[in-house]
């Protein structure tokens, strides 16, 4: 799963927005559960729990693994960056190949509409990313009708993988901070420096 510092799976808005509570890594990606895996054919018992893509991150991660980026919210966004969240992402299915047809296109709609809002408060569009990796759709409905196809290079996914990882790091050193989350004031040094006199006057005459 590479080298993470936080990893959630979430099929609900409620885990998505706790998911982003916890002040964490400067990173936070969210990643499509059906995106750059094998292909599977549906079964009565469900799907077997999803594999996240091996971004071999060199810095802690937080990634939340989410059913479809078109549910992703504006709010889930904007709580990673109050979170302390410097660089915020989402990595989708190529839009033509889409388990909810139009996921990846709402998707790439809201960080459209996203990146003006963070311009407008002064965060800054460059904060938010939008990737792309192979989807699953048509895989897994041609296993499904018992169609065979040929299984995608694993050496290409990892070459698209490392492009996205690189961009993400390039991006996070070009950044300033998260100015929503300044270090906390330590308010005992502030008042003790307060009660010093630094005052230098010489009172006699």
């Amino acid at each position: 799963m590479g080298m993470l510092g936080q990893s959630s799976i979430s099929t609900s808005t409620a885990t998505l927005v706790a998911a982003t509570r916890n002040p964490g890594p400067a990173v936070t990606v969210f990643v499509c559960a059906n995106c750059a895996r094998p292909g599977e054919a549906p079964t009565s018992a469900g799907r077997p729990r999803p594999n996240v893509p091996n971004f071999a991150w060199p810095l802690p991660v937080r990634e939340v693994l989410v059913p479809c980026t078109g549910r992703l919210q504006p709010e889930h966004v904007l709580k990673a960056f109050d979170s302390g969240a410097s660089l915020v992402c989402a990595v989708a299915c190529q839009e033509d190949n889409c388990h909810y047809l139009e996921g990846s296109q709402r998707c790439a709609r809201r960080v459209d509409y996203l990146r003006a809002i963070l311009d407008e408060i002064g965060l800054g569009a460059r904060r938010l990313m939008l990737f792309h990796l192979p989807g699953t759709a048509v895989e897994d409905m041609a296993l499904a009708t018992g169609r065979d196809l040929p299984v995608p290079s694993s050496e290409h996914l990892d070459v698209r993988l490392a492009a996205i990882r690189d961009q993400v790091m390039q991006a996070l050193q070009d950044l300033p901070p998260n100015p929503l989350h300044e270090p906390p004031v330590d308010e005992a040094a502030l008042l003790l420096y307060q009660e010093v006199n630094t005052s230098d006057d010489n009172d006699e005459e």
